[in-house]
């Protein structure tokens, strides 16, 4: 007598994508009693696992030295308070730089949680590999390396035009096309339409002089673009279904993929084909730069701030922390760059392990206050903040037109991320890159496409 799936779920199992596969075997073997329960005991849901009943312990680096600071703080020790429930994770912390995004339990900018087994789309966010890359220009003058980056950069939303895209690397598609979540015509026309191009919001490029050496130098800062966030957007999802069967009780911004499962293996895979990418896309607009002024770099450096970093059976998720620890980065080959904003220096650290800072530093100066809250509290038209704000500086917006929420006061006190930096630990400054000028988006939004067109 042959069985049916309406029968399975009368024993108590969950329809699935299994169950077609697992009704012919049993069919053809004619499986019943004792081989019957034995073959589907690999398909029995597992138990779900609670939430820790206590918070797990985790390292503060950053403390309150005023009142707006102090409303920060706060906020941000409270959703790590709920984070740090979540039933993967066993360690994290708290860089000067954090601030909250998202709804309570999420992870904040400037979080590290460390999971065990278990990779949280969540908690490296649609972002995936924010990042900086420096390159030496040597003796070049600022302007020039300025004014070549600004000819050959991208910022804002979409991707470059088909006869403007930079060559795509074949070996880098052949990666793509072997993983499941990255072989589809959505992810690989992202991946070459938007090589060569920085995005919006805080991303950027800073051109300045070391101030150890007196050369040039040039740093971009920018993610994955649209290539990242549709793994982000398909991870979230497989990530959904683990947590209903493994966890229920997790919050969904904290769901995860067991690392023991394909889908677990193929996501890991995937996450190293994107930091890939990341890197070339840096790549592309430092090498165009530097062949405008037909010029060779002297030094070149980058690291990614926005990651998840594996030390055998933990994975670090980085949201928004500088890996100080060589062994997050198998293609180390220079020390970390921690930009703080417009007006400030980038700085070059380096640094040690310790207990309380797991091997990460901040990613920069992070925000007491929203984007929204920064701009009602502004007063003046927005040219007279910015000619306040970036005097002595090259600024230039990509949309020609100004965003107030990415200027200095924008961010928190600089002075104030270093002493902490110091204070708890967090990397040592061995060089500093003094600004010259940047190129950011800008308000892309303000003049829009289609409002011209009407």
């Amino acid at each position: 007598m042959n069985i049916t799936g309406k029968e399975l779920i009368e024993m108590g199992f969950t329809s699935g994508k299994w169950f077609k596969e697992a009704i012919a075997h049993i069919n053809e073997n004619q499986l019943q009693g004792k081989a019957l329960t034995n073959y589907l005991e690999q398909f029995k849901s597992p138990v779900p696992v609670g939430l820790h009943t206590e918070v797990v312990p985790f390292s503060v680096n950053i403390k309150a030295e005023n009142e707006l600071e102090e409303t920060n703080v706060n906020s941000v020790v409270e959703t790590m308070d709920v984070l740090m429930r979540t039933p993967t994770l066993v360690d994290g912390a708290l860089m000067p730089d954090a601030c909250p995004t998202g709804p309570t339990g999420t992870i904040p900018v400037g979080g590290v949680a460390v999971a065990k087994n278990a990779i949280h789309p969540g908690m490296h966010s649609a972002d995936i590999c924010c990042s900086v890359l420096l390159t030496d220009f040597g003796n070049a003058d600022p302007k020039d390396v300025l004014d070549a980056a600004h000819g050959v950069t991208h910022f804002g939303p979409g991707g470059r035009s088909r006869e403007n895209q930079f060559r795509f690397p074949m070996d880098l598609l052949k990666e793509m096309e072997d993983n499941y979540f990255l072989n589809d015509q959505k992810s690989i026309s992202a991946a070459r339409s938007h090589l060569g191009t920085q995005g919006d919001g805080n991303h950027f490029l800073f051109v300045g002089i070391s101030k150890k050496t007196g050369n040039t130098m040039m740093v971009t800062h920018h993610g994955s673009r649209g290539f990242g966030a549709n793994l982000y957007s398909k991870g979230m999802k497989v990530a959904e279904r683990f947590r209903k069967e493994l966890s229920p009780e997790t919050l969904k911004q904290n769901a995860w993929i067991p690392i023991d499962t394909e889908e677990g293996e193929q996501y890991w895979n995937a996450l190293q084909i994107v930091r890939k990418w990341t890197k070339k896309n840096h790549e592309c607009i430092h090498d165009a730069t530097l062949n405008t002024l037909g010029l060779n770099p002297e030094n070149r450096f980058w690291n990614e701030h926005n990651f998840v970093f594996r030390d055998d059976e933990l994975f670090y998720h980085a949201k928004g922390a500088t890996p100080l620890d060589a062994k997050f980065m198998p293609d180390i080959t220079g020390p970390r760059l921690i930009p703080l904003n417009m007006s400030e220096p980038v700085l070059i650290v380096e640094g040690e392990t310790t207990k309380n800072n797991l091997g990460f530093a901040p990613h920069g100066a992070g925000r007491n206050v929203s984007r929204t809250q920064h701009r009602k509290s502004k007063s003046g038209t927005f040219q007279e903040i910015f000619e306040e704000e970036t005097k002595g500086l090259d600024v230039r917006f990509f949309s020609n037109e100004i965003d107030i929420t990415e200027l200095p006061s924008a961010y928190k006190n600089a002075e104030t991320v270093r002493n902490q930096m110091e204070e708890f630990g967090l990397g040592t400054v061995i060089d500093e890159v003094m600004p010259y000028g940047c190129i950011m988006a800008g308000d892309w939004k303000k003049n829009k496409p289609w409002k011209k067109a009407k």
